[in-house]
């Protein structure tokens, strides 16, 4: 697996070790399975009791819902890899804005690394401000206008 997911970082939900990166992608590509179906395609060389504890504690983290099959569950992942990267995302950048007494030291963190990342970014960044400006304003105004009714 090529992408790693620097995921939970926040002490209300423990970090994806690399195995469980390995069952929860196979789990998006297949849809759902059992721990035998999972086992059987052969790219997965953990024992069965490995797996199906893996599974359990995705399972209990919240990242899979299962149902009841013979004496087997069938997990299913709860999200999407683009919602829970989005998840992740907004985790991280919640904790990193709470992170310092000066709000706006977390913020010149953010426009740093976006700039050692790629200059365009920060274009990007601002039109996605100015967007959300534009959309808080108009929202103040509606609320405003029913508060006057």
């Amino acid at each position: 697996m090529t992408k790693a997911f620097s995921i939970f970082g926040s002490s209300s939900r423990p970090q994806l070790g690399p195995f469980e990166q390995q069952v929860l992608q196979k789990l998006w590509t297949r849809g759902n399975a059992t721990v035998r179906e999972l086992l059987a395609d052969g790219k997965i060389h953990q024992a069965y009791t490995t797996v199906m504890t893996t599974m359990d504690r995705l399972y209990k983290k919240g990242l899979l819902d299962r149902v009841v099959e013979g004496r087997a569950f069938r997990y299913t992942p709860r999200h999407t890899p683009e919602e829970l990267q989005r998840v992740t995302a907004l985790e991280s950048i919640r904790q990193l804005l709470g992170s310092g007494d000066a709000s706006s030291l977390p913020l010149s963190y953010l426009v740093e690394a976006l700039s050692s990342h790629d200059a365009q970014l920060l274009d990007e960044l601002q039109l996605l401000v100015e967007r959300k400006r534009r959309e808080l304003h108009s929202r103040q105004k509606e609320n405003a206008a029913r508060e006057r009714r």
